[in-house]
């Protein structure tokens, strides 16, 4: 199962763990952006950049995306699609999007975009600190091993 990476937003430091990963466990990573994004030179690492415009790259990820496959993205909208069609989806914090509790994450996002819209403050999300790119690299390397155990179970 491929990883399939919304890196217009991704985090440099989370992109680093992504392409130490996917060397090490074999699996096709992909990266797609509005802008050109430099990947190592590695048979399982690519990117794709899609026109500008909004939501292309997220289109182009739904698109490609299916069952079982893990997306990294801190787009809530995007992460319920892929939900939707039977991926996983992780974000850069390591916060795992599932079918029970995507519906929650959408309706604090769109209130959090209500109260903006009526001019109050609300700030932007944290620093990404140590602690979440523990989170993160610790989630990855237990989808991972998942996907290892499942291939190691399928003669």
């Amino acid at each position: 199962m491929p990883i399939w990476v919304d890196a217009d937003a991704c985090p440099g430091v989370i992109k680093e763990i992504l392409f130490r990963a996917a060397e090490r466990a074999q699996i096709a990573t992909t990266l797609v952006a509005n802008q050109y994004i430099k990947t190592p030179p590695s048979k399982v690492i690519s990117s794709i950049q899609v026109g500008q415009g909004f939501d292309v790259a997220d289109n182009e990820i739904v698109l490609r995306v299916t069952a079982g496959d893990l997306v990294i993205t801190g787009d809530i909208p995007l992460a319920a699609e892929v939900v939707e069609k039977g991926a996983q989806a992780l974000s850069p914090r390591g916060e795992s999007y599932t079918k029970e509790t995507i519906r929650q994450r959408l309706n604090m996002r769109d209130f959090m975009e209500t109260l903006r819209n009526s001019g109050v403050q609300t700030g932007g999300p944290a620093t990404l600190n140590h602690t979440d790119r523990q989170t993160f690299a610790n989630k990855l390397d237990r989808w991972i091993a998942k996907q290892d155990k499942q291939k190691k179970a399928c003669p």
